[in-house]
């Protein structure tokens, strides 16, 4: 699937060609066709693993977790083909009739999610639909990131994203969520070397549960 997003990337979906993928991958015919059935079901599992890049630790503010969501997609788009190809695939032209408008709407219910909890917990102005919220972040987000790579090639992403909602918050938060948000263009970094620590805990301790076992099974 990387190798796939590279290409679909890089090509676009109606110009990217199996031989094509499958030179990327190193891999044989017989090989990818094990996994998908065809280079549709193979851009579709593409879109399905950018959800997966959009994970954050949870946080007291479900706005801080938006914003962090936000900026982790802003950061790893940068560096990993599989979220640049979901977007290209998602927002490409005619790609609504191949995929039925892409992870967009997994982005929108997302964001409707923790824009409920937020008006649950009290963070939103009184005027605040999560709905309507949820589709205009989503869609800013993906204005954005057009934008960017438009114009700079994605260098300035994070940078714009950091922006999009320092100006956009203010509409939707009440004063007091709004001061304790951390909003800084470098927030991504910072989410990614959390993700990455937790995820070294964790398997440090998945190590230390097994340990136990192999002694076993060597003994």
């Amino acid at each position: 699937m990387e190798a796939a997003a590279a290409v679909f990337d890089e090509r676009g979906y109606e110009a990217a060609t199996i031989a094509d993928i499958l030179a990327r991958a190193g891999v044989t015919k017989g090989a990818l066709y094990f996994h998908f059935s065809s280079k549709q079901e193979l851009a579709q599992g593409v879109l399905d693993e950018q959800m997966a890049e959009g994970g954050v630790p949870p946080r007291e503010s479900k706005l801080q977790e938006l914003f962090d969501v936000g900026m982790v997609l802003g950061h790893r788009m940068r560096r990993h083909p599989m979220l640049s190809a979901g977007a290209r695939l998602s927002l490409g032209p005619d790609m609504r009739e191949i995929f039925g408008g892409g992870s967009v709407p997994a982005w929108i219910e997302v964001t409707e999610q923790r824009l409920a909890q937020a008006k649950a917990q009290g963070e939103l102005l009184p005027h605040v639909e999560p709905a309507e919220a949820a589709w205009i972040i989503s869609a800013g987000w993906a204005g954005v990131q057009l934008y960017s790579q438009t114009l700079t090639g994605r260098a300035d992403l994070e940078y714009r994203v950091a922006s999009f909602y320092q100006h956009l918050y203010p509409s939707i938060a009440t004063p007091a969520v709004l001061a304790r948000l951390d909003m800084a263009a470098d927030r991504g970094d910072r989410v990614v070397a959390e993700i990455r620590a937790l995820e070294l805990a964790l398997g440090e301790e998945e190590e230390a549960d097994q340990a136990p076992v192999r002694e076993s099974l060597a003994s």
